[in-house]
């Protein structure tokens, strides 16, 4: 790749053909007639002598250099994992979208690297994040009009060693269970129910009809064990009171062979949360003030796990950078109450 400064007394459409514009050139009425980045062809070229321009710059295309529109695709098409798609490239972005709601997965070492190799640019949205279908996860860009193979081949090696720098792993269809460890009354645990449910049906599971039991350590254990047997892949214990360590939940939970995977999580709302397994089924626990809220850790865990992924201690510990569940952070949790107004609406 060369650069090229040409005056118009240096310049003649045949020692410009096939070299690439590098600033948009306009006619004497200020109407756009070349943008940069265009390769100039002779019908194009024959054109700079009648547009407004006092300096010409161009860079030449070298054996091996790749211009930014091939390049870009190359690179947006290896940075697509799983259950990722390109997009409609535009203003020299290549649009990463989402295949399916889900959870992004982010190959941060990997995006790391590439990021690192000059020329190259890939920006994504937070890895964990929950995505919906056609939303756009990620953009590639090419910094210069021309780059090189070599670097070019660089960066596609590295990304196709990750499978791709972003993937969208999709919501399984499983059957949720729910017990609730207080008598709420009767208007309070339909609004549960229909809160809960709506939190799972729009992550693609079904909610089974929830358990209400007595506060006690046999009546919680024996509504957890009906749901296991039951089919239950997931679990929410509610209302129960995380910080008293004699609670029936924790006695439920001994009982039925649970093991608790993290009591309490870097996070707020929701620091109370905690997360236990029984074999394979995840357990999650939350306090009565959690039980209608719409943005709290809770949200944020629900739908890994409705991916299938299992999370342990350190999972739950790395919430705390971003913890701070403020207003701001809306973008981090599926959006529920839109996706319900939208059908609404519609």
């Amino acid at each position: 790749m060369n650069t090229r400064r040409l005056t118009r007394d240096s310049f003649s459409p045949a020692t410009v053909t096939g070299c690439v514009l590098t600033r948009d050139l306009r006619d004497a009425a200020g109407r756009l007639v070349l943008s940069k980045g265009t390769v100039l062809d002779d019908a194009s070229a024959s054109r700079l002598p009648d547009l407004a321009w006092d300096e010409l710059h161009v860079v030449t295309l070298d054996v091996g250099d790749v211009h930014e529109r091939d390049a870009g695709m190359r690179l947006a098409e290896v940075a697509a994992g799983p259950g990722v798609a390109l997009g409609a490239a535009g203003g020299g972005h290549w649009p990463l979208e989402s295949m399916h709601r889900g959870i992004l997965d982010v190959r941060r070492s990997a995006l790391d690297a590439v990021n690192h190799v000059e020329g190259l640019c890939v920006y994504t949205l937070y890895d964990a994040q929950v995505v919906d279908r056609g939303e756009v996860v990620a953009r590639a860009k090419i910094v210069p009009f021309v780059l090189e193979e070599a670097l070019l081949a660089r960066g596609e090696g590295l990304a196709r060693s990750s499978d791709g720098l972003v993937a969208v792993r999709p919501f399984l269809p499983v059957r949720v269970g729910a017990v609730v460890q207080e008598s709420l009354g009767s208007r309070a645990m339909s609004r549960f129910e229909a809160a809960l449910g709506e939190k799972v049906e729009w992550c693609g599971s079904s909610l089974m009809p929830p358990v209400f039991a007595a506060p006690t350590a046999v009546a919680v254990a024996a509504g957890l064990s009906d749901l296991l047997g039951a089919g239950a892949r997931v679990i929410a214990l509610a209302g129960s009171k995380p910080m008293d360590p004699l609670d029936a939940a924790f006695d439920a939970l001994e009982r039925i062979g649970a093991r608790m995977v993290r009591h309490g999580v870097p996070a707020h709302p929701g620091s109370l949360f905690w997360l236990a397994r029984a074999g394979e089924v995840p357990i999650v626990g939350m306090p009565s003030c959690g039980l209608f809220s719409q943005a709290s850790v809770f949200d944020l865990v629900l739908p890994r796990l409705l991916t299938g992924e299992r999370l342990e201690a350190h999972d739950l510990a790395s919430l705390g950078h971003g913890g701070f569940l403020t207003r701001d952070m809306a973008f981090r949790f599926p959006p529920y109450r839109q996706a319900r107004e939208r059908g609404a609406v519609e």
